[in-house]
C-alpha cells in the first residue's frame, strides 16, 4: 500500500513538518522533546497533527523488532496531505545511522561560514519566514551542504547578514567559553531549537559547567576552548577548522559524547 499520493502537498510544496530521532537500544531518544517541537512547528504552520499519543504509537511501531545493537535514525513525517482531501499524511521511516555520521564524532569537521543574506533578528518580526519551524522545505539546507562538499568541506555555518553565527543546515552550534557551554539564542534569531543541544545545556552541571545563550561570530568561535555541531543523528561532532583556521582539540568532546550517549568509533 503506498504511503504518499503523487499530489501530496508534502511532496509538491514541501508543506509539512518532520522530526529525526536517534534510536538506541531500539528506543527513540528524547522522543517527548522531539514531539513537543513537532507540535510547535505544526501549530506555526496551521497543520493539524494527530494526537501525540498516536505519534508515540507510530514511533513504537517503527522501532518494534529493531536490533538494539544498531544505532537508528527514526524520521517522523506529517504532511498537509493531498490538496483535494486536506487529510494529513503521517508516516515513519527507520534506517541505520550511516558510517559518515559516526566517523564525524571522532574525525571532527572542517567548516566555513556562508551567508543567509538577512539580519539575525529578522525572523522574529517575520512569522512567514517560519523561524524555529522544522518544516519539510529543506532545499536550502541541502544546497548548503552540497556546496560544502564541492568545496572540500564537511559542513557550513550559516551567518546572518550582520555577521553572526546562527546554526548549521542540520545542526546546532555549541561552544565552550570559560566555564560556560554556550549556544545561539532561539528567541531573538528564529533558529531551530535543537533538542540534543537543549538536553546538553540542561545537563551542563553534570560536566561542572553552566549554560548560556549568546550571539557569536566566527572569529570568537576560533578563540573558544571547544566548538561542536550537535544533532540527533550525528550526535556531538567537534569542529576542528573554521574558515581555514585550525582549532585545538577539546578534552570536553569525549565528556559531552559520553553524557549524551553518542560514541565515536574506535
Amino acid at each position: 500500500m503506498p504511503i504518499l499520493r503523487a499530489d501530496d502537498l508534502g511532496v509538491v510544496r514541501g508543506d509539512g513538518v518532520f522530526e529525526t530521532i536517534h534510536v538506541r537500544g531500539a528506543e527513540p531518544f528524547l522522543l517527548n522533546e522531539h514531539l513537543s517541537r513537532m507540535v510547535r512547528s505544526a501549530a506555526r504552520m496551521e497543520l493539524a497533527l494527530p494526537p501525540v499519543e498516536e505519534l508515540v504509537k507510530l514511533a513504537a511501531q517503527a522501532c518494534d523488532g529493531w536490533d538494539p545493537a544498531v544505532e537508528g535514525a527514526l524520521r517522523l513525517t506529517c504532511t498537509r496531505g493531498p490538496e483535494a482531501t486536506g487529510e494529513v499524511t503521517c508516516y515513519a521511516i527507520l534506517t541505520a545511522v550511516g558510517a559518515a555520521s559516526k566517523a564525524a564524532r571522532a574525525r571532527g569537521l572542517n567548516v566555513a561560514g556562508i551567508t543567509l543574506g538577512f539580519p539575525a533578528a529578522i525572523r522574529t518580526d517575520a512569522p512567514w519566514l517560519l523561524g524555529g519551524v522544522k518544516s519539510l522545505s529543506y532545499a536550502v539546507n541541502m544546497a548548503s551542504q552540497r556546496w560544502a562538499t564541492a568545496n572540500g568541506l564537511d559542513d557550513v555555518l550559516w551567518l546572518s547578514a550582520d555577521g553572526f553565527v546562527l546554526e548549521a543546515p542540520t545542526s546546532t552550534v555549541v561552544w565552550r567559553d570559560g566555564d560556560a557551554l554556550c549556544t545561539v539564542p532561539v528567541s531573538s534569531t528564529g533558529i531551530l531549537p535543537g533538542t540534543t543541544a537543549r538536553h546538553l545545556l540542561d545537563n551542563a552541571g553534570a560536566l561542572g559547567l553552566t549554560a548560556e545563550e549568546r550571539m557569536v561570530t566566527t572569529a570568537s568561535l576560533t578563540a573558544a576552548s571547544g566548538v561542536w555541531l550537535l544533532s540527533s543523528v550525528r550526535g556531538c561532532a567537534p569542529i576542528h577548522t573554521i574558515d581555514g583556521v585550525a582549532l585545538a582539540p577539546s578534552p570536553d568532546t569525549v565528556r559531552i559524547q559520553t553524557l549524551l550517549g553518542f560514541h565515536a568509533p574506535e
